[in-house]
């Protein structure tokens, strides 16, 4: 027998406000067409004035709560992952910890960028199975509007702001394949690759920074890690690619999610793709996937799925899990 970490919930939230390709056409040499074809992008959330990203992870905390037939009271940890955490300090987590009236276990932030979420989700199987935590709350949140340079239309209409979280619960597995719960995780860095995703400004700077990206360098990097990420997950795993149900990407980019389904050897139909809704939602973006596919009736109870993201850092790695 070995501890598995089993999801029992997941829940998502997305701010009121829609804005379609067509709205950055009044301020940009831009196009609805020219963001399509260019990453498969259709429409965004943007966070309103004043709502913070522990507000959104609270929001998507609640309902992940909710599916898990759960009340705050039974959890031991949140972890919540983030690059736009409301304050320098105290983390966002502990805000959603003291929202939701925990007055026990612990709770941080993670920041691996896009690849935050895997990160926290890797994080949070190692403390399940060590004992030291029960059952933990993974979030990922962002505001990533906060951050964008509204004159970049190279990043700008690219990016998104919302929250996922999943409920992980210790349960008792075989020790094979078959099991229930995180089968295997991957994770990677490489920090010689930070010019090509960064936020130029920070704590030490004294300033907030805009976002940059060197787009088609960091497309080159993305095929090729992710690929090889969720490969050696699923090594990890004692699984092969014939194995999966579902590869539920970071929603970076539609194209860099056919590309690496293809190097995969992964049909789309075996793809959760959310990013033409939600564009890029950072650390949010797989869990935000996880909740829409299952909403969607995509994603059953048994089912093998891949999740894997890449980042700035550069930082990527991967998840396999059996929901």
């Amino acid at each position: 027998m070995i501890t598995r970490a089993v999801v029992r919930g997941v829940g998502h939230y997305l701010p009121d406000r829609i804005v379609e390709n067509a709205e950055f056409e009044k301020t940009l040499d831009t196009s609805d067409e020219w963001i399509r074809s260019r990453s498969g992008i259709e429409r965004r959330h943007f966070a309103a004035e004043g709502q913070t990203t522990s507000d959104l992870a609270l929001r998507a905390a609640r309902a992940a709560l909710d599916n898990a037939g759960m009340t705050a009271a039974d959890i031991d940890a949140i972890i919540l992952a983030t690059s736009t955490a409301d304050l320098t300090f105290p983390s966002a987590a502990t805000m959603v910890q003291a929202a939701l009236e925990m007055e026990g276990g612990f709770a941080f932030d993670v920041q691996a960028v896009c690849a935050g979420f895997v990160f926290a989700l890797a994080n949070a199987n190692a403390m399940i199975m060590s004992g030291q935590a029960k059952r933990v709350m993974v979030i990922g949140a962002e505001t990533f509007s906060r951050i964008l340079d509204w004159e970049d239309r190279g990043t700008c209409v690219l990016f998104g702001d919302g929250a996922g979280a999943l409920v992980l619960e210790a349960q008792e597995g075989e020790g094979t394949a078959g099991d229930r719960g995180v089968l295997a995780a991957d994770l990677n860095s490489d920090g010689r690759h930070r010019d090509i995703l960064y936020v130029d400004g920070g704590v030490s700077t004294q300033s907030t920074g805009h976002l940059r990206m060197r787009g088609k360098e960091v497309f080159r990097h993305a095929v090729e890690k992710l690929a090889a990420t969720a490969d050696a997950a699923l090594k990890k795993a004692g699984l092969d690619h014939a194995d999966v149900d579902w590869v539920v990407p970071h929603q970076a980019n539609l194209r860099i999610i056919k590309a690496t389904a293809q190097k995969l050897d992964v049909p789309m139909e075996k793809v959760v793709v959310t990013v033409q809704d939600h564009g890029n939602t950072s650390a949010a973006s797989i869990p935000l996937a996880l909740s829409v596919g299952v909403q969607r009736s995509q994603i059953k109870p048994g089912d093998l799925v891949v999740t894997e993201a890449i980042g700035g850092g550069l930082a990527w790695g991967a998840v396999v899990l059996r929901w």
